[in-house]
């Protein structure tokens, strides 16, 4: 098998992973429960792997890490917005 079809597929796995808890949360309203630590944590972690693909003009890993920066910022966002909200 080709490597870069399995780094596609690991990109649209790991990457489409965040859209179930995005419809959850927009649906219920309700992300408490999710914890901003590690969101914060793992956007780093984007970031530096965004970094590493722009680096290796490697567009897999720039296109897959940058779309989970969007993702997870959107779910902290939609967090801070419906605990402001019940506030």
């Amino acid at each position: 098998m080709e490597w870069k079809i399995v780094g596609i597929i690991a990109a649209v796995c790991t990457t489409t992973g965040f859209i179930p808890q995005i419809i959850k949360g927009v649906r219920t309203k309700k992300l408490e429960d999710i914890s901003p630590i590690m969101y914060i944590l793992l956007i780093f972690g984007l970031s530096l792997w965004l970094s590493y693909g722009l680096h290796l003009k490697d567009v897999i890993i720039i296109a897959a890490n940058a779309a989970a920066i969007v993702f997870s910022l959107f779910i902290l966002i939609l967090r801070y917005k419906y605990m402001r909200q019940r506030k």
